[in-house]
């Protein structure tokens, strides 16, 4: 990895759409390093390796869904206050509250605009 990958903020995506993913990295990677995983057991292979800035993260997914991993990720220390924007079909005044409640920081449904993701993550990274 190049010295100016390294010194770019980290996004990762959890999605296990591959066209969401190739949407993200798009939109995202002239600005920032952009990882990409369609389940839970990858994102905890690279949260734990590598300083992540923002976390965009899917709710209906196989196996663990976004809101259970998010709520697993605000009980431990070190990822309490780490940005989570759930991305997500489910638009209801209740899933968002779901969302809030498992600790999201953000809610973007999907489609979403490409600006609008680009926002949202600026928010987050200085």
């Amino acid at each position: 990895m190049s010295d100016v990958a390294q010194s770019m903020p980290t996004v990762l995506t959890v999605d296990d759409s591959i066209t969401i993913q190739q949407l993200v990295k798009q939109t995202l990677e002239p600005d920032y390093r952009v990882i990409v995983t369609g389940n839970v057991v990858g994102a905890l292979s690279v949260i734990y390796r590598e300083p992540i800035a923002v976390l965009l993260l899917d709710v209906l997914m196989p196996e663990v869904d976004g809101l259970e991993f998010c709520r697993t990720l605000r009980r431990l220390p070190q990822f309490q206050t780490l940005p989570v924007i759930m991305i997500t079909s489910k638009d209801s005044p209740f899933d968002r509250i779901q969302g809030r409640l498992a600790g999201a920081t953000e809610y973007l449904t999907k489609p979403f605009e490409p600006d609008q993701l680009r926002q949202m993550v600026g928010k987050f990274v200085q």
